[in-house]
């Protein structure tokens, strides 16, 4: 992995996913690295250097992107790209400018290949080079097979809702909507409700303002550890969200870690992950249903815990999308 002038320092990943205090968790684009064994650059000649296919981000304005393409195809190196931020609105957001439009356009054409981490944007990729040769639709993996990653409490311990978005400027997170849906199964169940704030005074006065039960909210306003925000996750018996952003899924990916069911969300994990309880064709009222009935129908609420690891095995363990990454690679 390459992320030229990227901000997270190199990192190796000799023992896949490793334990949980490393640097940034084997998560996201980190993952592709982790489940491989690989190693995380920021810097082309560590990528030379490491001798091996290289994936490269594609970030800011793309010109060190195509100088590290150059330098790394200069040097013989099989170069995937991935755009780093995938999400349809911040595919487009990236792409208002001609310039910095016409320099992804060449560095895609010129890349010996593309893997995207979603459905949508292995489409972008593939309408770019004019063809499906060499484009590749790979999830982000997680460590689902790898115990020190297993952050799941028993069922008896489990109580409550926690909301996976946090940002409420981004349209697409649709985060007011889901604190009005989790208001109303909070009501309807008596289940608190678990949410971010770090918008300081202006989002408490939002989240005044829709309603809650004074005893039933339970607001987190600092940063976590990635570790400590599993943990905090691990708390409650489902995962709600209305994110319509096509993203890679990673709130679905910390539900997975918490084996705890996650209702709504379209992005690529969320849909491999939870396919009977995502967002993908499914309106507000659907999810509405699907988490009251995983919050007051224990049979079914263990049945579906039961499965999430088995399902997500079959599509998202570091052990599958390594052999789909090799693959590609042509290893």
């Amino acid at each position: 992995m390459l992320s030229p002038g990227g901000r997270d320092p190199e990192q190796h990943f000799p023992d896949a996913a490793g334990e949980t205090s490393h640097p940034h968790a084997p998560i996201n684009f980190h993952a592709y690295a982790a489940c491989t064994r690989g190693s995380f650059h920021r810097e082309n000649k560590d990528a030379i250097a490491a001798a091996t296919p290289v994936l490269l981000l594609l970030r800011g304005d793309f010109r060190a992107s195509e100088r590290a393409l150059a330098a790394l195809q200069k040097e013989k190196r099989s170069v995937a790209v991935s755009l780093k931020e995938t999400g349809l609105h911040q595919i487009a957001d990236q792409l208002r400018d001609p310039a910095r439009l016409a320099r992804l356009v060449g560095i895609v054409r010129r890349a010996d290949g593309c893997i995207a981490p979603t459905p949508e944007a292995a489409d972008f990729y593939r309408t770019i080079r004019g063809s499906s040769d060499r484009v590749a639709f790979i999830p982000t993996p997680y460590p689902i097979d790898d115990r020190r990653w297993d952050f799941s409490r028993p069922i008896a311990e489990r109580s409550g809702i926690f909301v996976g978005t946090r940002e409420w400027s981004v349209l697409s997170r649709n985060h007011l909507a889901a604190l009005w849906a989790v208001r109303e199964l909070s009501g309807q169940t008596g289940e608190p409700v678990t949410v971010f704030n770090l918008d300081g005074r202006k989002g408490a006065r939002q989240l005044a303002g829709i309603g809650f039960a004074a005893d039933k909210l339970r607001v987190l306003d600092r940063r976590l550890s990635y570790p400590n925000y599993l943990r905090e996750v691990a708390r409650n018996k489902i995962v709600f969200q209305l994110d319509t952003s096509f993203v890679p899924g990673q709130v679905a990916g910390d539900a997975l870690l918490c084996r705890i069911p996650c209702v709504g969300g379209n992005g690529a994990i969320d849909r491999l992950g939870f396919p009977d309880s995502c967002g993908f064709a499914r309106s507000i009222d659907d999810l509405g249903k699907i988490g009251l009935r995983l919050l007051t129908d224990r049979a079914h609420y263990q049945e579906t815990v039961a499965g999430i690891e088995g399902a997500a095995a079959r599509r998202l363990s570091f052990n599958i999308v390594a052999e789909e990454l090799k693959t590609f690679f042509g290893a």
